[in-house]
This record gives structure tokens, C-alpha cells and sequence, in this order.
């Protein structure tokens, strides 16, 4: 993993060195202190502009080498269209634009972070900082080779702000949450030769270090619980399963904690119901979820946030051997529930609806949300720009859609109803595992409803963002890391944004 990119602050004042990074609007205006620092040069801006046809448009660069009249090896401006109505994902986009123009250069970075109307506040400076990190991520731990293109950005990137000390105040949490994001995406992007419901485990954790209690059940101990859901999924592997329980006491004691749940297939190949060879491999990848989960729970703990919170991810492999569960077989989950399988590829709503049963009935969260890489289908609804959004409680539904468009992690809202609950229930058992192929996403969602009670909860169909999502200025990894922004943003917004 390459997150060698190291950013400071400094005055605005600081006289530019090395590469210069300014920020101009459709106009071409630029800010007081940036044309101060171009001195003579920004004229420069504007010949190189018109020959370039770089119209400040938002998120255009116009990159000039070692420009004449100053003393700088190059030249960067980034446009910022009108410059108005600018929020945090702007700077956060705008960083990632910028770490993408570095590529693999290891000069010193001067960014001088201001607008034409004035210095950026320290909220947009720490999202600046933060778009530039996230595009800086390379996995490349297992390359014995590395070309220089794939090097990743190995800069001193100082920003130049108006105030320091109140940059760096604002950075701090946003650089823990930052660590999240990058722990996730290391975790998805590790093979599954490494990274299997053991070492999945021991990794997790690692937290204990931020003050994390960890509780790790083994088959053993999950037997005597009856989550026979759970073990089913893992019953083929020569891996033993595994559940993680992750508890962050940051709010009053006694206080109602919540809790996020992620699905942990280390990796699926179906089962009996097995997949075809094409792509399998991107199927490690299929513990998304619970990636999130453990970066979000490192992003919460490290920051210090003010609210109570259980993580618990179920880690299964989803293998094929003589002794995996059969289309056909019926199982009995925690909750006392029957489950028929019709297809061991529909594995992953069995292991979740062992843990939330586990968490809704153990700590009584005040609501719980889980995340999976479950279907193929929302794909199909939604493509890879939106995860999908099913609950049953429209408070907390708002809530995640407010936090999605504040953080670019967006989400769409879909249906539950009975209608749909009749395409689960089963002629032999209490229900089966898959309602069929019209409505994939939504007759998963409501088999998971069963395992809720009456705990508000939200269930975030993962599958197109987490893992292969599109590349974008601030991620170009195959694991995106996706879910660890979007619920501290919840938390935030929740419960420490008013405080």
C-alpha cells in the first residue's frame, strides 16, 4: 500500500517552492495572496489559458511548466467554475484532482488555498487534504517491480492557509476518518490467500491499541449460540468462521449505543451453486461490508467521537468441498427461524441475519445498520453510483441520504413491502434464502427484516460501490473503501455536529 503522500500547513504568506498548486474561478481570477506569490507571472495564466482553452471550468487543470517570472518547476491551476456554492466533497474532489496531476513526483507541493473571494475556511483546507490522500492510495504490496508512473505520490505537500493552528484543528479528525477509508480499502484489496476469516479477525483486532473492545467468537462458541445460519456458509472451508464483535464506549455511559453490522465472505465462490470462472477472483472482495465496518469503527475510536458504538462483522468462505451446505439443506438460525437454501450463492444474508439477530438482542441498539456486497441485482437497478437503500424507518432512511450527498458516498432509497416478503417464505421452513430472480435486491432486503425485530435499521446493498466501482478523483484503488465516510458523517451529524 502506497499512502506516502505527507501534507502540511503552512502561512499563507509562505513563498511558493517546487511545484505551486492555485486555485482560479471562470474568469480566471485568482486570489490576493496568489497573485502576490505569481508576482509578474500571472499574466502568464492568461496566455497559457487562452492557447490551452482552460476556462476555469470546475475541476479543469491547466498545468504549466517551469513557468517564466517565478521561481517554481511548474505550475498548476485548478478551475473552480463560478466559485460559489462550494462544499466540502468540492475540495475533497478538487485534492483528488490535484493528487492526480502529482502522479509519481516526489518534489515539494505548495498549494496556496485560497479563492478569488478569499482564503478557504478550515473545513474545505481538511477536505482539500483529505482528496488528496485518498487519490494518493496505491496497493501495490505484493509488486516486486514498481514502474515510476505506478509509484504513487510520494510529495511534501505543504497547503498554505490563513490560519494554521485552526487548519490543523480541522484536519485531525478528518485525517483519522481518512486512515478508515485507507485500512478498508486495504483490507478488500488483499487476496484471499492472506486474508481469511482468521487473519480477518486478528487484524480487526488490532483496534484494541485505539481502545476498542474486541471479542472474537470462534465455531465453538457461535455453536452454543445456534447461529446456524452463519456456520452453513462456512461449513465447506477448511477456514474456520469466525464473528468479531467491536465495542467504542465515546458517549455517556449507559447510553444506547448504535451499531453497523458488514458482511464478511472472505471469499464466494458460490458453493455448490457455483459461480462461473469469469471474474471469481474479483470475489474477494465479497467482505466489503465489513471492511467498512472495521474502518469506520478505527475512523470513530481514533477521533474520539462522542457516541457509543458496536461493530460486528460475520467472516465466513463460501467453499464447495463434500462437506458444504446443499440446495435443499435447512438450517436454523439464532433467532429460532428455519431457512430452506435454495441457492448457496444467496450466502450472504444467511451470515448476516445470524449477527443482527445477535446485536439486536444483545445490546438493544438504538438503530443498526448493515452493509453487504449482497446482490448482483442492485447493480442492475443502480449501476456503481449509488448503493442501495432499504429500512424500515424513514427518520433514519432521511439521515443516510443526508449524509450521502454531504459526502459523495451516495445512496438510493428502495422499496420493502409484503408483497415482497411472500416471495421468501418457503413450503418446508420458515422461509427460504432467495425469493428468485425479479427483484433480487428487495426479496434480500426483506429476508434480512426478519432478523430485526423492532430495532430502526437500514440495510446499504453495497455491491457496485465497494468493490470495481468507477474510478474517481479520489479513489482510483479496486476497493473503495466506500460506507466509512458516509456513516461518520451519520455519527457527526447525529450526535456531535449541535454539541
Amino acid at each position: 500500500m502506497s499512502d506516502t503522500v505527507k501534507v502540511g500547513f503552512v502561512p499563507l504568506s509562505t513563498a511558493p517552492r517546487g511545484i505551486m498548486v492555485a486555485f482560479c474561478d471562470e474568469t480566471l481570477r485568482l486570489g490576493v495572496a496568489t497573485e502576490k506569490a505569481l508576482g509578474g507571472a500571472s499574466d502568464l495564466i492568461k496566455r497559457a489559458a487562452s492557447a490551452a482553452r482552460f476556462k476555469g471550468k470546475d475541476g479543469a487543470v491547466l498545468d504549466l511548466l517551469a513557468p517564466e517570472g517565478i521561481k517554481i518547476q511548474r505550475l498548476i491551476v485548478v478551475g473552480t467554475g463560478k466559485g460559489k456554492d462550494l462544499h466540502d466533497k468540492d475540495f475533497l474532489k478538487y485534492g483528488g484532482t490535484l493528487a492526480g496531476k502529482l502522479n509519481a513526483g516526489t518534489e515539494a507541493v505548495t498549494v496556496l488555498a485560497e479563492l478569488p473571494a478569499g482564503p478557504l475556511s478550515p473545513d474545505q483546507v481538511s477536505s482539500l487534504a483529505a482528496g488528496v490522500r485518498l487519490r494518493a492510495y496505491r496497493f501495490d504490496r505484493y509488486k516486486t517491480k514498481k514502474k515510476d508512473e505506478e509509484g504513487g505520490v510520494s510529495a511534501n505537500l505543504s497547503i498554505a492557509v490563513a490560519d494554521v493552528a485552526a487548519a490543523k484543528k480541522a484536519f485531525a479528525p478528518r485525517a483519522h476518518v481518512t486512515d478508515g477509508v485507507i485500512l478498508a480499502r486495504d483490507l478488500v484489496n488483499e487476496p484471499p490467500n492472506v486474508l481469511y476469516p482468521e487473519e480477518f479477525a486478528k487484524r480487526a483486532a488490532a483496534l484494541r491499541k485505539l481502545g476498542v473492545t474486541v471479542e472474537i467468537l470462534d465455531v465453538a462458541a457461535m455453536t452454543k449460540l445456534g447461529m446456524g445460519a452463519l456456520l452453513g456458509v462456512g461449513q465447506g472451508s477448511a477456514r474456520p468462521s469466525r464473528t468479531v464483535v467491536m465495542r467504542y464506549n465515546g458517549g455517556k455511559k449507559g447510553e444506547q449505543p448504535v451499531a453497523f453490522i458488514g458482511k464478511g465472505v472472505c471469499f464466494d465462490t458460490g458453493g455448490i451453486s457455483i459461480k462461473p470462472a469469469g471474474s471469481m477472483e474479483d470475489m474477494k472482495g465479497d467482505m466489503g461490508g465489513a471492511a467498512c465496518v472495521v474502518g469506520l469503527m478505527h475512523a470513530l475510536s481514533a477521533r474520539k467521537a462522542k457516541v457509543n458504538v458496536i461493530g460486528a462483522i460475520g467472516l465466513v468462505e463460501n467453499m464447495p468441498d463434500g462437506n458444504a451446505q446443499r440446495p435443499g439443506d435447512i438450517v436454523t438460525s439464532m433467532s429460532g427461524q428455519t431457512i430452506e437454501i435454495i441457492n448457496t450463492d444467496a450466502e450472504g444474508r444467511l451470515v448476516l441475519a445470524d449477527v443482527l439477530w445477535y446485536v439486536a438482542t444483545k445490546f438493544k441498539p438504538k438503530f443498526m445498520i448493515d452493509l453487504a456486497t449482497l446482490t448482483g441485482a442492485i447493480m442492475v437497478a443502480l449501476g456503481t453510483e449509488h448503493a442501495g437503500l432499504f429500512s424500515n424507518n424513514d427518520d433514519l432512511a432521511d439521515k443516510l441520504l443526508k449524509a450521502g450527498q454531504e459526502t459523495g458516498e451516495k445512496v438510493w432509497r428502495m422499496p420493502l413491502g409484503p408483497e415482497y416478503d411472500k416471495l421468501v417464505d418457503s413450503q418446508f421452513a420458515d422461509m427460504k434464502n432467495t425469493g428468485g430472480r425479479h427483484g433480487g435486491s428487495i426479496t434480500a432486503a426483506q429476508f434480512l427484516q426478519r432478523f430485526v425485530n423492532d430495532t430502526p435499521w437500514a440495510h446499504l446493498d453495497i455491491a457496485g460501490t465497494a468493490m470495481g466501482a468507477p474510478k474517481s478523483e479520489i479513489n482510483q484503488s479496486w476497493g473503495s473503501g466506500y460506507g466509512v465516510r458516509l456513516l461518520d458523517r451519520l455519527v457527526w451529524d447525529s450526535y456531535e455536529a449541535k454539541a
